[in-house]
Parts: C-alpha cells; structure tokens; sequence
C-alpha cells in the first residue's frame, strides 16, 4: 500500500492512496474524515482463471476473513463430533458441502467490499479432505519453533500429512483432470510422486511495486523483497511519498498494524498529531485445527538478544477442561512465558490451545503497560477457562520438573 501526499491547494485532491487494501483504506477514511480531499486508487490482477475482486485487499478478499470462516466451519465439524460425548444423538455418517460454505463466505466478503499454509491444510482436513503440506525448510517461519512444533504435531495427529524438507519439481495434468506432482525429498536426493485434486501454493506473496515505477521518482526499493524502504513515520526516500502495510519493508504483515499505521499517518500529516506507530509487541495468531497465539519475543529472539542464561522461562502442559468429556488429545495445550532477569519485565507469551486469538488480544494489553510475570502472578483467574493458566504459571524450564498441570 502506497500513500502519496500532494500538496493542497495546486491539485484536485490532498491526498492519493495507491492501494485499497486494509490500510489505505483506514488511511483514506481517516484523512476524509478530518476534512481532506482524498482519491484511493485500487486495482487486482486477475488471476490465471480470471479470479479478481473488490476493495479491501488480500484480508477481506482471500486472507483472514475467508480463512477464519472455513476454520469455523472444520471447528463446527470437531464440535459434532464432541457433541456426541455430551449425549447429543447425530448421525453417524455426516458430509460437508463445500459449495454451500463457498457461497457463504464469498457472500459475506461480498458485504465487506462496499463497508498463509498451515491454516488452509487445516480447514481442508477438518471438513474431511485428505490434505498434505509440503514443507521445503521449516513451518511457520519468523514464529518460536517449539510451538510450530506444537501445532504440527498436533495437525499430523489431527489427520494432516507432512512431507518435509521437500521442494516440488513439477505438476503435470492428467486425462483424469488430477494432478501428478513430483518432488525430490532434500534429505535423501530421492525423486517422490502422488496425484492429487488440488495444489495450493503458499509460499508468500510477491510486492506489486514494479509496475508503479516508483525508481523513476527516487523511492528507494529493496531489490531483493520489492518492499519500499521506510523510515520510523512511514517516509520514503521521496518527500511527500509514504508507505504503510505489507508493501513496507520489515514491517509485520499484519491487517491490524495496517490500519492503525495508516490512522495514524493520516492524522500526522493533516497536523493533528505526531504520534508513530509502535511495532513492537504486536500480537498475532495462527488459527489452525490447534490455534497458537503468541505476543513479543520468540524464546530463541529473547535468547539472541539477551543470552540464555539472562531470561527465565515459566511453561505448563495444560487440559482444557472442553477437552476433557470429548476425549480430546490435549498433548499440544502448552503456554510459555519469560522475562529478563532484573525488572522481571515479560519478553514473550505463547499459547496454544482453544481461542487463542481471544486470549492473547486480552493479555497483549499488558505487554503495552509494562507487564511483568509478578503481575501475572498477582492477577486473579476466570475459573474454568484455558486463560488462566497464563496467571497460574510457576514450573520454570530451568528447573526440569513436570510441568503438567493437575487439578483445578
């Protein structure tokens, strides 16, 4: 997303938003809204079928809330199964229609217009496709890698395949319509081939600079990424030209950050603040069969930073109690958290489990007042609920012992 400021008073408008994704849009919208003239500029290339669509960008058109919506549709689908052990009477042979969820969402992205992998593979085995992930190097990349680990092995139990440490060397079509992929397992050199419906790529998106010409101005472009170079206001290497969201280099790919970033810019340049974004702290979650929240610092970024030694690391093993009638595998439910020695002042917090959106939303608050594990302790639970392990936690990593938690 490009936001481009020209100067009021020599041009039809005061601002121009190249972009109508997440956070041009809350840019544009913000600016119009204290008293600026303002143009968005927005264009999807079709895909190779001809799939294009409306305003909003990749989030509401074929990013976080279609996803989120197919992930409720495979958790409804756990839920019946669950439902069972609670003594509700369902059929034994139960399908899903795939056409009529389809319709749905896009339906509902459809309202939204006029206002990454794991998770895909997720969705597709809980509405009983037989789904497999190629993984080239390792899951959830830029995530602490003991919870990746976590939500993996939880997915292969779910009833998601893996072939790891594989890279994909062709698809070729068959009469049949399937698709014969081959690819080369990198451990052992050797050639592997299965057919399958469908192939999803989902290794990233490609910045749509190029076609802007922005070298052509001065804005400094990182070759490698295509991203545009910002300082710590979202300003280019060009006066007046400012970039917010994904298309800005290093910063997080993240909707919410978009549109806050974009608020913010917009009341800067109209005067009535000077107030930056702050990235650090950014919460986020990946909502696969086995959701993982996570807020701060990965375990291996903390120990990068501050040395092994400087940090305590407090975890648990938990059940949630939903978990417990329905027979459910909880050997995945884990929390983390660990601070600096010193101020104790909280560096990271990971969570896998039930809602793990709604639950870290809540404690990334504290991260923002300067939350400490003392401040966890000292906190009073919600009982029964998975959130309160967090201020429960009290077996450190250091010591070795059983960090499963017993009893209420």
């Amino acid at each position: 997303i490009n936001v481009i400021l020209i100067p009021a008073g020599k041009f039809d408008y005061d601002l121009v938003v190249i972009g109508g994704g997440s956070g041009g849009l809350a840019c544009s919208k913000e600016a119009a809204q204290l008293g600026q003239r303002v143009a968005v500029l927005d264009y999807v290339e079709p895909s190779l079928k001809g799939t294009k669509w409306g305003l909003g960008g990749t989030c509401v058109n074929v990013g976080c809330i279609p996803k989120k919506l197919m992930h409720q549709a495979a958790l409804l689908g756990t839920a019946v199964k669950d439902a069972r052990k609670y003594g509700w009477q369902i059929p034994e042979s139960l399908s899903h229609d795939w056409s009529t969820m389809a319709e749905a969402v896009q339906n509902h992205v459809k309202s939204l217009n006029w206002d990454v992998a794991l998770e895909c593979a997720g969705f597709l085995t809980g509405i009983g496709l037989d789904t497999t992930v190629m993984v080239r190097s390792i899951a959830l990349r830029g995530f602490d890698q003991q919870m990746s680990g976590l939500v993996t092995d939880y997915m292969e139990a779910y009833g998601t395949k893996f072939s790891w440490k594989c890279t994909p060397k062709s698809i070729e079509k068959l009469p049949s319509g399937l698709l014969r992929v081959t690819w080369m397992d990198l451990n052992t050199k050797e050639e592997h081939q299965d057919t399958f419906n469908s192939v999803l790529w989902a290794v990233g998106r490609a910045s749509e600079t190029k076609t802007l010409n922005l070298e052509k101005v001065g804005v400094e472009i990182n070759k490698e990424t295509g991203k545009i170079i910002v300082a710590t206001d979202e300003a280019t290497s060009v006066p007046n030209i400012f970039a917010i969201g994904d298309i800005a280099e290093g910063r997080p790919e993240l909707t919410p950050t978009a549109i806050k970033a974009g608020k913010l810019l917009a009341r800067r340049l109209v005067g009535h603040s000077t107030e930056l974004m702050n990235y650090d702290n950014v919460a986020t979650t990946v909502f696969t069969p086995l959701e993982y929240g996570c807020v701060g610092l990965s375990e291996e970024e903390a120990e990068r930073r501050h040395g092994k030694d400087q940090i305590e690391v407090y975890h648990a093993f938990y059940k949630p109690l939903e978990f417990t009638v329905a027979e459910r595998d909880a050997t995945q439910c884990y929390i983390k958290v660990y601070y600096k020695y010193g101020d104790q002042r909280v560096l990271g917090m990971h969570f896998t489990g039930p809602n793990a959106g709604e639950v870290t939303q809540g404690f990334s608050l504290g991260f923002q007042c300067g939350l400490t594990y003392e401040h966890l302790r000292n906190t009073v639970g919600i009982h029964p609920t998975c959130a309160e392990e967090l201020i429960k936690l009290n077996i450190t990593k250091r010591s070795g012992l059983d960090a499963t938690v017993t009893g209420c």
